[in-house]
């Protein structure tokens, strides 16, 4: 580790505002049983870890359900509401098996003792059946468990797939597959769920919409006997919905007129859909009749929408924020629904949208300016994914760069969601060089606008945000005064060979094929390479149990820049892709904080 100069002090209410941020408890949306909806779970971080929590609204009574060291961020209810079923890993490495608690409380025990430990991929919980699946470095295996009855594999391959839906009366089974090759784009398979086998499949039916077109199957419609199977589509160039009547194998394609990606899920009467719509990094609510096709907009304010849900008696529940006002969870005509213990969080700063031009058409950027005149000491915070994408939603840790004196910046570079099936699409072949061109088409913008000071901008970002990160540093040295890598693929060969197997199928998708078939598009795009161009002092974090982005690889480049004499930090935390535990995340934005403010000064 390289030695840095003296570090600037923040003064104590500004400590202080950052960090309450982070330490007010929060609530999810509740998940409800279908068939007894006053029994609810959701996750909350009120112990000062993320854990799951039993409600019962007609009793009024909430429940802590699990107690772990590391957090437990994955659980859901049967649909009767007497047992919540969580999964339980280790330490924060994504690998473990389902657990299962009653609804009221006692003992934990496995649900499916005969279903090894997996990487999670999917679970549909019925009366009588049960289906998982289950990913290893061996490829995918769905099962199914009927009660009473021995559980049995009814799928086997070595590309990903996953349990996707099950029929309110548990006769069919929908998965998704990779058979095509390209997990990014999934296929989807109906199968009878009394005599399926893995020898013989008992296929129903079968839907591709072919290459670069994925299918999703959100769910069946929540009634006996309905076959309507509701889908997610992208056969105009970005997502839509169409409801696939599984039965006839007869299918609706639903158009809206709406400029962003839908998604839906079904109001409990079967009658309509509660549709999502996601745009310029801002999303709104509709419900779609399916009788007459009209689309009503509910009525939420701007800002971003991040789960909702349709109760039986027609009202609609739903968790918001914007940049400026944190999480709320909330109906949609105004009453608060859930509210965690305590004091609410400060409030934020809101952001102003830019609309840049790029060598691959028009760039989305968001930025937030702090107290004063520009230019900017600026800190380009980018997301992970690489498909995702950056919101008009409450983010503490944005808050806490422009606490501390910086203008914050987010690329919805190309690679992001929401922006259509094209613009997600365009690094394919050419991941890395990609993003950065769109950050680079952003940077010059705001420098010529006066808003960045060139002498003063640092870069940092986690997970695909992380990989960014290194790459930057070591493909654009004359941008960056500093950079935070937090859990960063930093030597891509080295990666691939110990990330979980979902990823490096997906990253085979991603490059056009593996190390050995494309060696040099993974050199090209791994920050390794570059790392004797660095010139900036670095900061990386990294997980030691991490299955995404492995430990090793991280250590790979690490040794490189010592090797180097290159300036650098690193903070090595126990835990997987990122942490559960409040005040692990509060240190580790503590030390970004420190590492941003001795060498990027506002």
């Amino acid at each position: 580790m390289t030695a840095s100069p003296t570090s600037p002090t923040l003064p104590p209410e500004v400590t202080a505002r950052w960090q309450a941020r982070f330490r007010a408890p929060r609530v999810s949306l509740p998940d409800w049983a279908l068939e007894a909806p006053h029994r609810n779970l959701y996750s909350s971080d009120v112990s000062g870890v993320v854990e799951q929590y039993a409600w019962d609204r007609t009793t009024g009574v909430h429940r802590q359900v699990t107690d772990r060291a590391n957090g437990t961020m994955i659980a859901t209810l049967s649909p009767d509401g007497e047992t919540i079923w969580w999964f339980a890993d280790t330490d924060g490495d994504e690998f473990g098996v389902w657990m299962v608690q009653p609804f009221a409380g006692g003992e934990d025990r496995v649900a499916l003792p005969d279903v090894g430990p997996a990487y999670p991929a999917g679970l549909e919980i019925g009366h009588g059946t049960v289906a998982v699946g289950r990913s290893t470095d061996d490829g995918s295996e769905l099962w199914l468990a009927p009660t009473g009855g021995p559980a049995r594999v009814v799928y086997r391959h070595p590309d990903p797939a996953s349990v996707d839906a099950l029929t309110h009366d548990e006769d069919l089974l929908v998965i998704s597959h990779s058979e095509h090759g390209d997990p990014r784009y999934p296929a989807l398979r109906v199968l009878r769920t009394a005599d399926t086998t893995l020898e013989a499949p008992a296929v129903v039916a079968e839907k591709w919409d072919g290459e670069g077109r994925g299918l999703h199957a959100l769910e069946f419609a929540p009634l006996s006997g309905d076959r309507r199977l509701l889908v997610g589509h992208e056969r105009r160039g970005r997502e839509e919905l169409l409801v696939w009547d599984v039965g006839t194998d007869t299918e609706t394609e639903i158009g809206l007129d709406l400029p962003g990606d839908v998604t839906a899920g079904w109001y409990p009467d079967g009658s309509a859909l509660l549709v999502g719509h996601d745009h310029a990094a801002r999303s709104e609510l509709y419900r779609y009749d399916l009788a007459t096709g009209t689309l009503e907009q509910l009525d939420t304010p701007r800002g971003v929408v991040r789960g909702a849900t349709a109760r039986p008696d027609g009202t609609v529940e739903l968790a918001w924020s914007s940049a400026a006002l944190p999480p709320v969870i909330r109906r949609a005509d105004g009453p608060v629904v859930l509210a965690a213990p305590g004091e609410a969080p400060p409030e934020a700063y809101p952001v102003e949208d830019r609309w840049i031009p790029g060598p691959g058409g028009d760039v989305h950027a968001l930025l937030v300016r702090p107290a004063g005149p520009p230019p900017y000491a600026t800190a380009f915070l980018v997301h992970g994914g690489p498909e995702a994408a950056d919101d008009d939603s409450y983010r503490a840790r944005r808050a806490a760069y422009v606490d501390a004196g910086y203008a914050v910046v987010h690329v919805n570079y190309r690679g992001s969601t929401g922006y259509g099936s094209a613009w997600r699409d365009a690094l394919t072949g050419r991941p890395g060089p990609t993003e950065l061109e769109d950050v680079a088409a952003v940077y010059d913008a705001l420098v010529a606008e006066g808003l960045l000071d060139p002498a003063r901008a640092l870069i940092t970002g986690g997970s695909w945000g992380g990989f960014l990160t290194l790459l930057a540093l070591g493909t654009q040295p004359e941008r960056w005064a500093a950079g935070i890598a937090e859990v960063p693929v930093a030597d891509y060969l080295a990666a691939y060979e110990d990330e979980m197997e979902g990823l490096r199928a997906y990253d085979r998708a991603l490059f056009g094929g593996s190390p050995d078939e494309v060696r040099d598009v993974y050199v090209r795009s791994s920050p390794l390479t570059y790392v004797e161009a660095v010139s900036a002092p670095v900061l990386v974090v990294a997980g030691a149990n991490d299955p995404r982005c492995p430990i090793r690889q991280i250590e790979n480049y690490l040794g490189e820049l010592e090797r180097l004499g290159k300036a650098h930090e690193v903070y090595r935390f126990d835990a997987g892709h990122g942490s559960l535990v409040i005040e692990e995340t509060i240190r580790q934005v503590e030390l970004a904080l420190d590492f941003a403010l001795r060498h990027v000064q506002p």
